[in-house]
């Protein structure tokens, strides 16, 4: 299965499962992180999720260029369509914490992002590399940058697509915290239980507040980025960027 996703009393855990795709998000696999989502949304006995990644090099790479680019080119036109997850579409008031267990790239970063806290092992990387591929990110880590970062920051890494490591991360308060990998995901469960020791209603409304006070430049920014996301599916530089990548070759890139 792409997505395993396990029940530990009040706690959800979701590891994306394609180790042999450094965990990028296939279609299937962004369908059953979806259906585990409203599942975890919906189970009164689920307090608190943690996601994360299989194997020890990668919590997410991202989008599979292969497989999802050419599949969300095709949904341009019905975005309904779409699985709705926490990265956009999906309102979900439980805490939800990235246990990032290596490279998170692209959407994978995005799937971090969209988490209430986040968690690096000490080999995370962070970036958003789509510019190298002709796009921006799609999944609100446009948005969610611009929001969380100095707006310079924010810039570096949306105009370069160069990565950033874990103390770089924690540095600039992306993440909460920096463990060894062997530590991850215990830190995680161990946050998760200090969570579940609270009242879970009172929880919930805390984000949903939280949520609140930036939602209005959020919403608006998200169907921003959206648009140009799918128009930029349709230029040349795409073709040429997501072709050079599979290639692995450098991109020749010519602002059509």
């Amino acid at each position: 299965m792409p997505l395993q996703y396990a029940k530990e009393g009040k706690i959800a855990i979701f590891t994306l499962n394609r180790p042999e795709a450094m965990n990028s998000m296939d279609p299937d696999t962004l369908k059953e992180y979806h259906e585990a989502l409203v599942d975890f949304r919906d189970d009164d006995n689920l307090w608190v999720g943690v996601v994360t990644g299989s194997g020890n090099k990668a919590f997410c790479a991202g989008a599979d260029v292969k497989k999802t680019l050419p599949w969300m080119k095709e949904l341009v036109d019905r975005p309904w369509s779409y699985p709705q997850t926490t990265m956009r579409g999906l309102e979900l008031w439980k805490p939800l914490i990235a246990a990032v267990n290596g490279l998170a790239l692209g959407g994978g970063f995005e799937i971090a992002l969209s988490c209430d806290i986040r968690i690096a092992s000490e080999n995370a990387m962070f970036g958003v590399p789509e510019v190298r591929l002709g796009l921006i990110p799609g999944w609100g880590g446009t948005a969610r940058l611009s929001q969380m970062l100095p707006a310079s920051m924010a810039a570096e890494m949306l105009f370069t697509g160069k990565p950033i490591n874990a103390q770089e991360a924690y540095r600039l308060g992306l993440v909460n915290r920096v463990v060894s990998l062997s530590e991850l995901m215990n830190s995680a469960r161990q946050t998760a239980a200090s969570i579940c020791e609270c009242a879970p209603l009172a929880v919930r409304d805390a984000k949903r507040v939280m949520q609140a006070s930036r939602q209005a430049v959020l919403d608006g920014a998200l169907r921003l980025e959206a648009q140009f996301f799918d128009q930029l599916l349709q230029t040349e530089d795409f073709e040429e960027g997501t072709a050079a990548f599979v290639g692995k070759r450098p991109a020749n890139f010519r602002g059509k």
